[in-house]
């Protein structure tokens, strides 16, 4: 139901899933396990992956920190895209790869869900996506300490509110990986 003419497909967008990332998140070997589970359904669905990785001054590009988790592998043939914002769309090469394999609908994962997850859904959706966010496939540091609520309640206010996200000719929804359906994939 994209807005995007002619993106019938289906991705998978792993945000963020990097050392110094989620190395205190919130559930952080679950998470990484579910994202797991849902990167061998959609490779073997046939459903393109797209790895999203993030850098800034104290996350510079090649550090230890900066590095995909040791658990999950991108494939040679899976893109990354590489960001300075927490938007993923943002002054990258993410939409050019997306329409390329016309792609429109996004099932998102990662890191950290207040920040880069939440700027890409909404980034997403703006530009005429449809996006599914995995409930149980995305996790937050805890940030108490700067006023933030507690992790736990981070990720249920963000599937809560992404769950009731409406506009003209898009959805938005939220599911557990168990439940995703790649409907739309890519032979």
């Amino acid at each position: 139901m994209t807005t995007l003419p002619n993106r019938t497909h289906t991705a998978l967008l792993v945000i963020d899933v990097q050392n110094d990332v989620v190395d205190a998140a919130f559930q952080r070997d679950a998470v990484v396990r579910t994202i797991g589970s849902l990167l061998d359904r959609a490779r073997t669905e046939q459903v393109p992956v797209v790895w999203v990785q993030h850098s800034a001054d104290h996350l510079p590009q090649n550090s230890a920190g900066w590095q995909i988790v040791p658990e999950l592998t991108p494939r040679p043939t899976e893109p990354i895209v590489h960001k300075r914002h927490g938007d993923a769309f943002e002054a990258t090469n993410l939409e050019q790869h997306l329409a390329d394999s016309g792609i429109g609908r996004l099932v998102v994962c990662g890191a950290e869900t207040d920040a880069c997850i939440r700027s890409t859904i909404h980034g997403a959706f703006t530009r005429g996506y449809d996006v599914t966010l995995v409930a149980d496939a995305h996790s937050t540091s805890d940030l108490t300490e700067w006023g933030a609520p507690p992790p736990a309640l981070v990720v249920a206010n963000v599937n809560l509110y992404w769950s009731f996200q409406t506009a003209p000719g898009r959805t938005a929804s939220v599911v557990a990986a168990a439940e995703v359906a790649f409907v739309g994939a890519a032979n």
